[in-house]
């Protein structure tokens, strides 16, 4: 899709389109709004122990001071602002916890972990303790998107949670890995406005990501070796034991699943009630995820084009096949000769921005009527919707500026898994890529390229252990049949994976979109509520429609 990232964000819904379509979720008081807040719990936690093995002490006894939130900052994505406090007037606060750069050297330089909360509304006597919530990506900044979610999870807090979420290292406020300026970004994406198809273009891609590598070097070097998925799962850790809880109560979407499984490998003994939902494959490496990929975004491309050919005056055609071939040739096209917008920065929508914007509308059943907008719009010469699309999912802002989520995706990426080909070894795989996507394939292969270049060497060259022993609680996979980013086969593989149905059970959410858990979709909710809040893990094998 665009150059960067080099492979496609796994976000969740309302993270990818809340910009252009949920920009009504954020309303409410601003940042600097001094709302009353009554209910607030003291303004530090206290910490279950003085110490923490391996750690110094002014690290294990941190105490964190929470005070009210300013706004969403530009790394973290600050366009549709954040609501201050909650329906019930309960206010979102906000913390930093100081966490080692390099927890081999835990005596040496720190960094900062954004944090936001907010109070269960149970009595005391109820409380169960914080769930912490990771929104995928790998890139998504906690801190600005549980409040436009928060109203999806009133329930769990109802039942006894402070919700709690973070932007994990190398992520927004956290150590934000920072590589292009915003202009850099858009001026690449004129350069190179469809995959290479000519050696000149090949040269031009190699060029862009060059150019790429060496900025984020330069702007993020001592942070780079240090971003990778087992740094994070120990900055969970840390931040369950600062918050007093002896287990961690984590809800994780998209990439946040292999970040929670990351953490249960790690820490079997503090697992506490855990849902995976959206599970990323552990058995395909970042190529094969890729072209995982680039089957599932077909996959619902084809379930949308089945649902938009049924109705009368499906803009792209009269059948799927129909469809299908008009809009490749329509981004051919754009491939060559990008399409006027009205954008104030005078930007054309190119094909890899149409390809972008597509994708973004597929991880929800819901975004499909915005879909059938969009592609009359470019039907008539107008890409100003699909470019929205595209903003949205890459985070964009109104300024020109973009969030860091594609900056920490890759950076995330590169610290786990070292792989990645060369340009001229692309061919060997485009046979692959377009016979699991007509439409997406041709864009989507370039991420074999991977993290070629990088200069960091990743943990891995195959795929991380996910094995469970003895977990402390049962932990609840979700899986979603339709679902474009992580294919719901992946879930089965990471039951599996981490030591089959008495380790972790599989619920699986017949139906389309990326991600289950829905206050909408009554029968997964009650299952993950159950789980989360009693205990009552559904039987394996559960399938709710």
């Amino acid at each position: 899709m665009t150059r960067t990232p080099r492979r496609p964000l796994i976000v969740s819904t309302a993270t990818a389109l809340a910009a252009a379509l949920l920009a009504g979720a954020c309303s409410g008081g601003g940042p600097g709004d001094d709302s009353a807040r009554g209910g607030d719990p003291p303004e530090e936690s206290i910490p279950l122990a003085d110490t923490y093995p391996g750690l110094p002490d002014e690290l294990a006894r941190q105490r964190l001071s929470w005070d009210r939130c300013p706004g969403p900052t530009t790394l973290q994505g600050a366009d549709g602002g954040r609501p201050n406090q909650l329906a019930d007037g309960t206010p979102w606060q906000c913390a930093d916890l100081t966490v080692p750069l390099d927890y081999d050297d835990p005596a040496g330089e720190t960094i900062e972990i954004a944090l936001i909360r907010a109070v269960t509304s149970a009595p005391d006597d109820e409380r169960i303790g914080s769930l912490v919530f990771n929104f995928g990506g790998p890139g998504a900044s906690g801190v600005a998107t549980l409040p436009s979610l928060a109203e999806d999870y009133e329930t769990l807090r109802d039942g006894g949670f402070d919700l709690v979420s973070f932007d994990p290292r190398g992520v927004g406020e956290s150590a934000g890995v920072v590589c292009f300026s915003g202009d850099e970004r858009d001026a690449a994406a004129e350069r190179l406005p469809g995959p290479p198809e000519t050696p000149a273009e090949e040269q031009v891609y190699e060029d862009i990501e060059a150019d790429y590598v060496a900025a984020c070097q330069e702007h993020s070097g001592d942070v780079l070796p240090h971003v990778g998925t087992a740094d994070a799962a120990r900055d969970m850790d840390l931040l369950r034991h600062v918050l007093g809880d002896e287990k961690l109560h984590y809800f994780g979407i998209s990439y946040g699943t292999e970040l929670g499984a990351t953490y249960a490998h790690l820490f079997p003994e503090h697992i506490g009630r855990t849902v995976l939902d959206a599970v990323v494959d552990p058995l395909a490496d970042p190529v094969q995820g890729t072209l995982n990929q680039a089957a599932g975004f077909q996959l619902a491309f084809d379930h949308y084009l089945a649902d938009c050919t049924a109705r009368p005056g499906c803009p792209l055609g009269d059948t799927p096949a129909e469809a299908t071939e008009t809009l490749t040739r329509v981004l051919d096209h754009l491939g060559d000769d990008p399409m006027p917008t009205l954008d104030p920065d005078g930007r054309e929508l190119t094909a890899d921005q149409a390809v972008t914007g597509i994708a973004a509308t597929l991880y929800s059943h819901e975004s499909w009527e915005y879909l059938t907008t969009a592609l009359e719009q470019l039907m008539a010469g107008s890409g100003d919707t699909l470019l929205a699309f595209a903003d949205a999912l890459s985070g964009r802002d109104s300024a020109g500026e973009y969030s860091n989520q594609s900056d920490a995706q890759t950076a995330v990426t590169c610290a786990d898994y070292a792989y990645g080909v060369d340009v001229d070894e692309v061919d060997a795989y485009r046979e692959d890529f377009l016979e699991a996507s007509p439409v997406f394939g041709a864009y989507m292969v370039w991420g074999v390229t991977g993290c070629e270049g990088w200069p960091v060497t990743g943990a891995t060259t195959g795929t991380p252990d996910f094995r469970v022993e003895n977990p402390a609680s049962p932990i609840l996979l979700v899986g979603t049949t339709g679902d474009p980013a992580t294919p719901y086969e992946g879930a089965g593989h990471m039951q599996e994976a981490m030591g089959g149905e008495d380790v972790a059970t599989l619920l699986t959410f017949d139906g389309e979109g990326h991600g289950a858990y829905s206050p909408d979709r009554a029968c997964v909710a009650d299952a993950v509520d159950a789980h989360l809040l009693r205990g009552d893990t559904p039987e394996n094998g559960r399938v709710c429609g």
